[in-house]
């Protein structure tokens, strides 16, 4: 692919005349595929195209074989937000065979495009309230009469976004019905927003009761920001994001992030690729030093 092919954000923002930070929404949105050049994020140049020529609708899965190098190079999309997903992409560039593009969309999301047949590589971490387990129920209704592998890729906290101090002292579910602090919540099909949404009808807490319920941001990074500036009391998220954002965090599940892949023979080389990245030494250390449990790492969760 000639560099002149590609795009780096800045230029993204020029051609659209919007901020760099609608760039990034676009991307997390899944709106513009991008893939990355070392640390920094780009965008193909037809991507951008048929992206001004269809407005903001989202590309379509056909139209992504256009943003893959000549040759037989594989497109395949990523979907998810956590930043150990471009570790995964790094470590699958050297198969000469995938070009990894990634989608930023939320776990749900995720899982209903790959029914759809627009993903090749699905992150889930979606709890169940009434098994009080993560992904496999989820994953199993919505790809009803698909063939499909889970690959466990790491275990995460999760848990409430506090200012430092925790000058509310939240550290239960509960206190969401109290009516004397205020939220902030991730999107409708997000991992965390399925968390919390499980907790409240386990709780038996009314949502509409409760302050900034539908103040809604699209990353776990906007929900500890806007708890960092004061604007709300608390949200959900992930431990790695509250401390990007330097503020207290308050554990209250470890999540099971797994990744979701079709069974079939066309992917028969693309869920060996990713078995041999999650299990190589090097990739689960990686992993470790960002501060996720990588004790299951590598092992097969379930398949159909």
């Amino acid at each position: 692919m000639l560099q002149n092919d590609s795009l780096t954000t800045e230029e993204v923002a020029q051609a659209l005349k919007v901020s760099k930070l609608t760039v990034y929404d676009l991307i997390k949105k899944g709106d513009l595929p991008s893939y990355r050049v070392g640390r920094q994020i780009r965008v193909n140049r037809t991507a951008l195209e048929e992206y001004t020529n269809r407005g903001n609708r989202s590309i379509e899965r056909h139209q992504i074989a256009d943003i893959a190098e000549s040759g037989n190079m594989r497109p395949i999309i990523i979907s998810g937000q956590d930043n150990c997903l471009d570790i995964l992409a790094k470590q699958i560039e050297g198969n000469h065979h995938f070009r990894p593009l990634r989608s930023y969309t939320g776990s749900l999301d995720g899982l209903v495009a790959m029914y759809q047949g627009k993903g090749d590589i699905v992150s889930t971490h979606l709890f169940d309230g009434d098994t009080k387990t993560y992904n496999i129920p989820y994953i199993r209704k919505l790809l009803v009469s698909k063939s499909f592998i889970v690959i466990h890729l790491l275990k995460r906290k999760a848990g409430f976004f506090v200012a430092k101090g925790n000058p509310n002292n939240i550290t239960s579910w509960d206190q969401f019905n109290d009516g004397t602090i205020t939220m902030v919540n991730r999107e409708p099909g997000a991992g965390a927003r399925v968390l919390l949404d499980e907790q409240l009808r386990l709780h038996a807490i009314d949502k509409t009761n409760i302050n900034g319920y539908s103040n809604e941001v699209t990353s776990h990074i906007d929900v500890a920001s806007t708890v960092a500036s004061g604007q709300a009391d608390v949200g959900v998220g992930t431990w790695h994001a509250a401390k990007m954002a330097d503020i207290d965090f308050v554990p209250m599940v470890e999540e099971y992030y797994d990744l979701v892949i079709l069974k079939s023979k066309e992917n028969n080389e693309l869920i060996q690729t990713i078995m041999q990245v999650v299990q190589n030494k090097d990739f689960q250390k990686a992993l470790q030093s960002l501060g996720h449990n990588i004790q299951e790492t590598g092992n097969i969760r379930f398949e159909q």
